[in-house]
């Protein structure tokens, strides 16, 4: 473990745990049996090297898998990573059902059950509150009904992935599918795991459009700091998008009767009323917000994630080919959400579609992000507001809507809970959506003291309910897949038209030397009453969403720009011309500007220079902290106490703002950072809102620094006394020597930012368990990490909490459109899910190091990288 910060013991949970994970956090596991004599069990399972290895999946020699139409190969390379080869649909998708199964079973198994609000069956009644939560929500009701929706070729692959694990589930007992069954069983639980179904794969695509889902955790930062300090000091802590300093992802077209024109100067349309700037909205529904805020932690908080993405013309590459890059940024997590594959038809046709490679979600058919032959993609989170929060009243069992009451919709659902009482629930939704103030006693309260109008009979109640698009069944499936199948940019289009939530920013590029950019995603279109921003008064008709969605013509999109260039990181997508609200709350775009900086660097003032795959891989590393340049000239004025060491202010002034692992300038200016946040606002915002350090933050510190005599800048707790800009940054200075001193020691030559930004693997379940020894069995750790917040090395931590890296990119991944065998791949930790396996953490030391694996696609290319090869095959009675 890294070194603590010594001012500000450890919470628990942590708060990291709170905004980012999406598993549920488990404290104990007493509700399973005894747990002195759990505690035995698994301690004699350290020394059980058979039982650590029976969960370890075949990988050589040859299996007969029911429901087989012929043979399929499993081609494994040194770090275990498969390729597959079928001749059917059918067998393919069956075949990686039956892969995913060998490497992450339980971790799909968790899955589902949180997915499902199933939870508290596995862990006991410290998930039943979660249980709740998505119970309410309904995700797995939603899944059940996007199921008939879906393109028949969708509902095959979806069957066929099923038999495939089911397959491998058959015969086998928990303790042989993952070493954390036999954990749970040590600890009592009688667990037999259910026949994975279609609505199994469906149902996670809810959950990570939960945490990929907008502006909600704005929202509730915005309430609460207006809350304490008035809405106008508030504002300043919220500064709008720069779009004279950093560029938007598309910079030409227009909307032109609906349809994005890429060509256009300007557009014509009907226009939506755009919500006003917040500044001019803002008011004190705080206490709402602050409801919202507990939330279960594993959910997600739909914040402080990010991604990378860029494609270059082939026009400034090396090769005359595009290239595109990729790294999605989220939650640190033990496996990585990630596995790689790929899928091979032996030949391409009508009967087996595919030959695509990339990286997956264990429990879904496909891949996710990747390339096949003729095309390339990535996904950046595109964050539009897709939520909105509404005030109800109700009475009995009606709810207000205009002057009529209507009835509310009601269902009763069973939590049950391993070794507990069964829990029943009443679900009530709203047309809006369910009603989250009756899982939350705090939202029932804030509920009533929201500032929305009161006008209401006697005997009214409020109550708040969620609307939000992912809870509209959508076939979101059926975009992966045709993704996987398209072939050029036409078919690209028209397969993720179908991509409903979450919405992302999609880069291409096709081996025709085309590239382009897409944003699809449903996005309401509110009506003049409800500008998104605010919790609305439910029963006022003005307030609800119009039904219509920003139409996927008219959402922005282009084909081979003109800058010959695209960059996304989560930036804003358009500039302010266009006519459809999207969204306010974008990335500050410190790491698409860089992005875009070094892009042009290289390609020089007149254009003739080009790039490389190689300069591509260097990019995705680039550790430059952005606000480094504009805080550090103002550190260096500052004028220390007399005979005080001013060794930091030495490290800094040949500093080039870079944050390798080993520097000693970014461990000291990133201790001042944090301290610099810490004195300038924690005494006058509540602690759920003190500063993370992370994009936005900087540019709030950006302009401060330019009024010495800000309020901000002053003491609250100091009493006549008035500091200014200078005081906070003195003491910043004194503070973070003092820290570095305790945390790592007095001599300056030693101090390493790597020392304090540490990335430390959890596993999200018994990894979190509270137990010593189980969670040795799951966890690793000890990775020095460069990088940082809002760099394009991404590697994220929280200024609250210390500098441990909280979030990182998952995996990286530059295709080579000119030969796919050059292109290059690497996972946060590795394809296995299984503790002790040589793969669970095999690609972490490359990753940490900036290297990256082969990424063989050719089928030569695939069978000289092997090192293990399975025969899936029908049994004999099928033969």
């Amino acid at each position: 473990m890294g070194p603590k910060s010594p001012d500000r013991p450890r919470r628990w949970p942590p708060l990291w745990w709170r905004r980012f994970q999406l598993l549920p956090r488990l404290l104990r596991l007493p509700t399973y049996g005894v747990v002195a004599l759990a505690l035995v069990l698994v301690a004699t399972l350290l020394t059980g090297v058979v039982l650590v290895r029976r969960s370890f999946p075949q990988t050589e020699g040859e299996i007969a898998v029911p429901g087989l139409s012929g043979d399929v190969e499993v081609i494994r390379d040194e770090h275990g990573i498969p390729q597959i080869y079928a001749d059917t649909t059918e067998d393919l998708m069956r075949a990686q059902g039956f892969v995913h199964a060998q490497e992450r079973f339980f971790e799909m198994d968790v899955r589902r059950h949180a997915t499902a609000g199933r939870l508290a069956e596995l862990f006991g009644e410290d998930a039943v509150e979660t249980d709740a939560y998505v119970r309410t929500m309904g995700w797995r009701r939603v899944a059940e009904a996007e199921l008939p929706l879906l393109d028949p070729s969708t509902r095959v692959a979806l069957d066929a992935y099923s038999a495939g694990v089911n397959a491998y589930l058959a015969d086998r007992s928990p303790t042989s599918l993952a070493l954390e069954y036999t954990v749970l069983g040590a600890g009592g639980l009688d667990y037999e795991p259910e026949p994975w179904t279609s609505v199994d794969s469906l149902a996670w695509l809810k959950a990570m459009a939960w945490d990929l889902r907008g502006n909600m955790t704005e929202e509730i930062d915005r309430a609460l700091s207006a809350a304490a300090v008035g809405p106008d000091r508030a504002a300043e802590l919220f500064p709008s998008y720069p779009y004279a300093e950093h560029d938007p992802i598309v910079k030409q077209g227009a909307v032109v009767d609906g349809v994005f024109e890429q060509d256009a100067v300007t557009g014509g349309t009907r226009n939506p009323v755009r919500p006003p700037p917040f500044e001019r909205v803002a008011d004190t529904f705080g206490r709402l917000s602050a409801g919202l805020d507990r939330m279960p932690a594993w959910l997600g908080k739909g914040d402080g994630v990010g991604s990378n993405s860029w494609v270059v013309s082939g026009r400034l590459t090396d090769t005359g080919s595009p290239l595109l890059a990729n790294d999605p940024h989220l939650g640190v997590s033990l496996p990585g959400v990630w596995m790689q594959v790929g899928l091979h038809c032996r030949s391409v046709g009508p009967a087996c579609p595919y030959d695509v490679a990339g990286f997956s979600f264990s429990g879904l058919p496909g891949v996710v992000i990747g390339h096949n032959a003729d095309i390339a993609w990535g996904f950046t989170n595109l964050g539009p507001d897709v939520t909105d929060l509404y005030v109800e009243q109700v009475s009995d069992d009606t709810w207000r809507h205009g002057r009529e009451w209507r009835p509310l919709e009601t269902r009763t659902e069973k939590i049950e809970v391993a070794g507990g009482d069964d829990v029943t629930l009443e679900v009530r939704s709203t047309d809006h959506g369910p009603i989250l103030s009756d899982v939350d006693e705090q939202l029932a309260d804030v509920a009533d003291l929201a500032d929305v109008p009161r006008r209401a009979p006697a005997d009214t109640r409020y109550a708040v309910s969620l609307a939000w698009t992912a809870l509209t069944p959508a076939p979101t499936a059926d975009a992966l897949l045709g993704l996987n199948r398209a072939t050029d940019w036409s078919s690209f289009r028209a397969a993720v038209a179908d991509f409903a939530v979450p919405a992302q920013n999609i880069v291409y590029a096709d081996r025709d030397g085309h590239i382009g950019y897409q944003a699809p995603g449903r996005v309401p279109i509110r009506i003049s009453g409800n500008d998104g921003l605010m919790p609305s008064a439910g029963w006022r008709p003005a307030n609800d969403w119009s039904g219509e969605y920003v139409p996927y013509d008219g959402l922005p999109s282009v084909l081979d720009p003109e800058e010959g260039f695209v960059v996304t990181a989560n930036q804003a997508v358009i500039g302010t011309q266009y006519p459809y609200f999207l969204g306010a709350d974008w990335d500050k775009g410190y790491r698409s500007e860089r992005i875009r900086h070094v892009l042009e660097d290289a390609f020089g003032g007149d254009g003739d220079g080009v790039v490389s795959r190689d300069d591509l891989l260097d990019l995705q590393l680039d550790d430059r902290n952005p606000m480094a340049p504009v805080l550090t000239p103002y550190l260096l004025d500052a004028r220390l106490e007399r005979g005080y060491p001013s060794d930091g202010q030495r490290l800094l002034r040949t500093w080039d703002f870079t944050q390798p692992a080993d520097s000693a300038a970014a461990a000291y200016y990133n201790a001042v950072w944090r301290n610099l946040l810490a004195a300038t606002f924690h005494d006058e915002l509540p602690e759920e809102q003190w500063p993370d350090g992370g994009d936005r933050w900087m540019a709030v510190v950006a302009n401060l620094l330019e009024d010495p005599g800000n309020p901000w800048w002053d003491d609250v707790t100091t009493d006549d006394v008035v500091e200014g800009r200078d005081d906070v940054l003195r003491a910043a200075m004194l503070k973070a020597r003092d820290d570095l001193t305790s945390m790592i020691g007095p001599n300056p030559e030693e101090w390493r930012w790597g020392m304090l930004h540490r990335l430390e693997l959890r596993s999200a379940t018994l990894g979190e368990s509270g137990i010593g020894v189980v969670e040795r069995l799951f966890n690793r750790s000890g990775w020095k990490a460069p990088g940082g917040s809002a760099i394009v090395n991404a590697t994220g931590w929280d200024a609250r909490e210390g500098f441990e890296v909280l979030t990182a990119p998952s995996m990286r991944m530059v295709v080579d459109l000119d030969d796919l065998d050059a292109s290059r791949w690497i996972n946060l930790t590795g394809v296995s899910g299984h503790a002790f396996h040589p793969h669970y953490t095999d690609q972490t030391d490359l990753f940490v190091e900036g290297r990256t694996l082969a990424w063989p696609f050719s089928r030569d290319a695939v069978a000289d990288a092997g090192e293990d090869v399975l025969r899936l095959v029908p049994p004999d009675d099928e033969g």
